[in-house]
């Protein structure tokens, strides 16, 4: 095990809370089905597909239920077999209303086409056009968070070179532990998904990155890239948002993204861990994205898990399975506590984006007095990507949009190193996000 401080990390900023990884011990639980699924079809970044089901149709677990409108979309497929019920607009993890479509659980039925034995698949005799079909035609999209269509991602366009594909194995996010149990729990899958990945993109080389708190991942996987030329292994200091795309970018080969440029344009990209493995699902075994592992944990909570959920479980059902909301619970979170987001009913489904749960309890839910800002700097030097937070604080609050935008605020990733830092406990990061709605909604009109 190498110290902290002998190993690659990004040059600008980051913080370093509390891991919390409560639930790193504990294995991958399959949660069982629930009576109904709701699942919603904006379930990634890009334009929402075209629902292709009406009420009352039987559907299979794996069939495609909407069909992805555009390059940049995914398409949905149910996570269940059953009938459909509504197809009306519900409340998702953002708070706000979008159509899904409700299916009634019945039996479980999966499509014939896909192969759902744990034989490890390990020929590849696909070309690149044919990884990106079948990718594309699976729904997989990125498991990280941002759940940006992954068949976009392996389009490099013209012009552009990649050499480098970095499978990011970081999770700092604390609390959150599905990446880590599907590193421990299926190694040789992501080394298949990497190589499938390579393919893709024509590329020769690949770097699994994990924060060096992971050490049982970076020894297994270690050990195991042994048997896969032109993989390995780099462990990386703990310093939060080290999973950033930018950040690990930077950390691992010296590159800085440009402002508003994206990984390609620094010959590399960037996919998470979930996602290879989602990837070779999807190739290896023609199943499309319709479960994925997520953390539920939390102090208080009786027994912090990692469940592999269908898409469109009720958040409910997650909770329900690990113990049952505790008596001192102030706040649910989809996601980790530094760029999660509170649920407002728990009833909500859970998507191709929900990496994790996280029940926290009332005492660390208040929001400390807040202060004038003291000048300090200390947002600035926390800031991975370079920004002045206060001042695009101050802007937001003054509802100036024109000024947020040359100073750069859609280059922020929205971390939250910048309030975690705050000696005043500002909100920095609430009025940051509101003020990147107002200006996106304004450049799409």
């Amino acid at each position: 095990m190498l110290f902290d401080n002998h190993l690659k990390t990004f040059s600008k900023g980051g913080v370093h809370p509390a891991d919390h990884k409560l639930s790193a011990g504990e294995g991958i639980e399959e949660l069982p089905l629930p009576r109904s699924v709701t699942i919603p079809i904006y379930q990634h970044i890009g334009a929402p597909p075209k629902i292709v089901v009406e009420r009352g149709d039987t559907v299979k677990a794996g069939q495609v239920i909407a069909i992805h409108e555009g390059f940049v979309s995914a398409n949905i497929h149910s996570s269940v077999s059953g009938k459909v019920g509504k197809i009306d607009p519900v409340m998702d993890s953002s708070g706000y209303k979008h159509i899904a479509i409700n299916i009634r659980v019945k039996g479980d039925d999966w499509e014939e086409t896909i192969d759902r034995t744990d034989t490890l698949v390990t020929d590849i005799p696909y070309t690149a056009s044919e990884i990106v079909e079948k990718v594309m035609q699976a729904g997989v999209v990125g498991q990280g968070g941002a759940a940006f269509p992954s068949h976009v991602k392996l389009s490099v366009p013209k012009g552009k070179v990649v050499d480098t594909l970095v499978i990011n194995g970081v999770e700092c996010e604390p609390y959150l532990t599905a990446d880590h149990r599907v590193m421990l729990e299926k190694p040789h899958e992501v080394m298949i998904g990497a190589q499938i990945l390579m393919k893709a993109l024509g590329v020769s080389k690949a770097i699994i990155a994990i924060e060096n708190n992971k050490q049982d991942a970076i020894q297994l996987l270690s050990t195991v890239a042994q048997g896969f030329p032109n993989i390995t292994v780099e462990a990386l200091k703990v310093q939060y948002p080290q999973g950033g795309e930018r950040q690990l970018i930077e950390a691992l080969l010296g590159r800085e993204v440009p402002s508003g440029g994206l990984p390609h344009d620094v010959g590399a990209i960037v996919h998470n861990v979930g996602t290879t493995y989602s990837v070779y699902l999807a190739v290896q075994k023609n199943q499309p994205l319709v479960q994925r592992v997520v953390t539920v944990t939390g102090k208080s909570l009786k027994k912090p898990s990692n469940f592999l959920v269908r898409m469109g479980t009720p958040v409910i059902d997650l909770v329900t399975a690990a113990g049952g909301i505790p008596e001192d619970t102030g706040k649910v979170i989809s996601g980790g506590p530094m760029m999660g987001k509170a649920l407002a009913d728990l009833k909500v489904p859970i998507t191709k984006a929900t990496s994790g749960i996280l029940v926290i309890p009332e005492a660390e839910t208040k929001r400390a007095e807040t202060y004038q800002c003291l000048r300090c700097g200390k947002c600035i030097e926390a800031c991975p990507m370079g920004l002045e937070p206060y001042h695009l604080m101050l802007l937001a609050r003054g509802k100036n949009t024109d000024k947020t935008k040359e100073e750069n605020i859609l280059d922020c990733m929205e971390c939250g190193s910048c309030s975690f830092v705050c000696p005043s406990n500002r909100p920095i990061l609430d009025y940051i996000r509101f003020s990147k709605a107002k200006l996106k909604k304004a450049v799409k009109e």
